[in-house]
């Protein structure tokens, strides 16, 4: 039995292993949480492949590097990682980090299996090296879209800070909703305090309001804001985003952290291997795993196949995307040429909108299912 390894200060422990760098946010600004449940799915599946006796023998070794979503740490991060001699690259939360580290892996000629960030543009111009195990931005906000449509909601407000990713899903619910009668209003939180945010909603006529904004600042305080205003009772929510998936959302915001529905990126049942992995993510998070630990553990579980029928020469790898058929957690993975993508992709994962039931705030209610 090889035992698993991971290495996030140095160069490789095992000169024999096969190297896989993982990027991940475990510092502020990123979103810790989320980075350490995406480490804590790659880990597991790095163990498991060791287990069953690695790559042709060698042990997998995981190299990780914090992007602490910061585009330039990660940029600087692939680099290091390609000297390293790592095969491929995994992970990463953060789209337009994300995004930062993909265009720095195809100028290299590193493969890239992106685990959780969604952003439609993932590279400047279809590339072969890097494909996705998330769904792209526009295939989960459509359905959240629709969600919204289902539930009596066409006026939509937006509290959106200035970033690609939310100007981006800003588009895709517009873009979405018009056709159908809908409409978006944008407030810019470079302008609006909460209690701005919450006199803005009570004019403008708008039954729901999408946070489009980072976490815990300034999401928290405008969940608190509206929460308060009794002007605001009536007005629904949302967080399409996936903030309220994490356990810190419901410690900071309590009671209020509940019937605020977002995307998640599970099937309605987990299969038996899904459910395998559930126990053990658990026992390592100690607690509930989120999606990001299942897309981690995916990304691991296709890279693995990957190494094991076609080595660790990088060129082989990129050209193998289109070859892949890998049982994961949530389902048979498989990447395809999808339009408006310019990476390999998954299309698509299971994808539901969920909240945390108001008397229950640990439990998430399924409301909708794309």
């Amino acid at each position: 039995m090889i035992r698993g390894m991971t290495s996030q200060n140095h160069g490789p422990s095992d000169a024999s292993a096969v190297r896989i760098g993982a990027l991940v946010p475990l510092t502020r600004p990123g979103w810790v949480e989320a980075g350490r449940h995406l480490l804590a799915g790659l880990e597991l599946a790095v163990d498991e492949v060791n287990d069953d006796g690695g790559i042709a023998g060698r042990p997998l070794e995981l190299v990780v590097r914090d992007t602490a979503a910061d585009p330039q740490k990660a940029t600087a991060a692939v680099a290091e990682l390609a000297r390293l001699g790592v095969a491929a690259l995994a992970g990463e939360y953060h789209s337009v980090v994300a995004r930062a580290a993909a265009a720095e892996a195809d100028a290299l000629g590193l493969p890239f299996l992106c685990s959780s960030a969604v952003l439609d543009g993932l590279t400047e111009e279809p590339t072969e090296r890097v494909a996705r195990i998330a769904p792209a931005q526009s295939h989960g906000w459509r359905i959240y879209a629709d969600f919204l449509l289902g539930a009596g909601h066409s006026h939509i407000a937006v509290a959106a800070e200035p970033s690609v990713y939310w100007a981006s899903g800003t588009r895709i619910l517009r873009d979405h909703l018009a056709p159908r009668g809908g409409t978006v209003t944008e407030l810019d939180l470079r302008a609006l305090t909460p209690a701005a945010v919450c006199d803005e909603l009570a004019d403008n006529g708008a039954t729901a309001l999408l946070l489009l904004a980072g976490f815990p600042e300034p999401a928290v305080p405008i969940v608190k804001a509206v929460r308060s205003d009794q002007r605001l009772a009536e007005i629904m929510i949302g967080a399409p985003a996936g903030q309220p998936e994490f356990t810190e959302w419901s410690t900071l915001l309590g009671d209020d952290s509940a019937a605020i529905p977002f995307l998640r990126y599970l099937p309605e049942r987990l299969g038996p291997l899904g459910l395998r992995v559930e126990t053990a993510l658990r026992e390592r998070l100690a607690e509930a795993p989120s999606f990001v630990a299942f897309e981690g553990y995916d990304t691991v579980a296709v890279l693995a196949d990957m190494l094991r029928s076609h080595g660790p020469d990088r060129t082989r790898l990129a050209a193998s995307w289109p070859h892949v058929a890998v049982e994961g957690t949530r389902g048979r993975i498989r990447f395809s040429r999808t339009p408006g993508i310019s990476v390999w992709q998954w299309a698509w994962p299971p994808t539901q909108v969920v909240d945390r039931d108001p008397a229950q705030p640990d439990r998430f209610r399924i409301l909708h299912v794309g």
